[in-house]
């Protein structure tokens, strides 16, 4: 049986991200930072997931971690 992630929020987190950038969601759900990394997942088999936005703007990032289009909220939360 795999480990499951914390829900860290029933919903998504609303964040500014910029064009080009890099950045480290957190997958885990135990992280401070949510809805990015902090290292918290080192006592868990998940490693956060790496990506860079296309576009400048705000944009729904995943608290449940159940999503399936990591980083991105997918409506995944509702099914909880």
């Amino acid at each position: 049986m795999s480990e499951e992630p914390v829900c860290a929020q029933k919903g998504p987190y609303q964040v500014t991200l910029e064009a080009g950038k890099a950045y480290f969601w957190c997958a885990c759900g135990h992280s401070a930072r949510q809805p990015f990394c902090d290292g918290s997942h080192k006592t868990t088999s998940f490693q956060p997931h790496r990506f860079v936005a296309d576009a400048s703007g705000t944009f729904n990032l995943c608290g449940c971690k159940r999503t399936d289009d990591k980083p991105y909220c997918d409506g995944s939360h509702n099914m909880l």
